[in-house]
C-alpha cells in the first residue's frame, strides 16, 4: 500500500470485502464504503464499447488485484457537469484509455462522496499475474492525464487472492 497522492492510510495486513451489513462489529484497523451507482461521464456508445469487452469480477485467472481510492479536489466538483465531462473524455481520453486493457483488466467503480466517506470514489481493478505490466501501464497512462490534475488523495493498495 502507498499513498500516491495526500495521506495514506494506516498499513493493513489484509482486506476483508462485503456489503456493510457483512462487516457490520469489524473491528479493523479502517473501513471504506461505497456505492455501485449510475455511469456519470460514459455516453451510450462508449457504455455500449466497455460493456462488450469488459470481463467479470472473481474470474479464477485473476488472482491479482488493487483497490484505489481516490479523493478530486474541489476545483473538480466545482466544474458544471459538461467541464468535466470535457475533462474526463476528451482532453483525458479516460474511457479510450480502458478500453485498451480490457478484458485483461477488469474494473468496478463505487462512489464514495455522497456518503461522507473521506474518499470520492473507491476502484477496484482485477487481473491475472501475466497481466501486471499491463496494468501498470494503465495506471501511468491514467495518472499522467489533464484529469489526474485533480486528485488530491490517491492510495495505491494491491492484493493477492488468497
Amino acid at each position: 500500500m502507498r499513498a500516491v497522492a495526500g495521506e495514506p492510510l494506516m498499513p493493513t495486513s489484509h482486506l476483508q470485502l462485503g456489503p456493510p451489513a457483512a462487516l457490520a462489529g469489524n473491528s479493523g484497523t479502517w473501513q471504506l464504503t461505497g456505492v455501485m451507482s449510475n455511469v456519470r461521464y460514459a455516453e451510450k456508445a462508449e457504455r455500449a464499447a466497455l460493456a462488450s469487452v469488459q470481463a467479470p469480477l472473481g474470474r479464477a485467472e485473476a488472482t491479482c488485484a488493487a483497490l484505489i481510492p481516490l479523493r478530486k479536489s474541489e476545483a473538480w466538483w466545482a466544474l458544471a457537469q459538461d467541464e468535466r465531462r470535457a475533462l474526463f473524455e476528451q482532453q483525458s481520453h479516460h474511457t479510450q484509455t480502458r478500453l485498451a486493457y480490457l478484458p485483461a483488466v477488469a474494473r468496478q467503480l463505487y462512489h464514495s462522496r455522497d456518503l461522507g466517506e473521506p474518499f470520492d470514489f473507491l476502484t477496484w481493478f482485477e487481473y491475472a499475474p501475466a497481466d501486471e505490466a499491463r496494468f501498470e501501464e494503465l495506471l501511468t497512462r491514467l495518472r499522467s492525464t489533464p484529469e489526474w490534475q485533480y486528485v488530491d488523495r490517491e492510495i495505491d493498495i494491491r492484493l493477492v487472492r488468497c
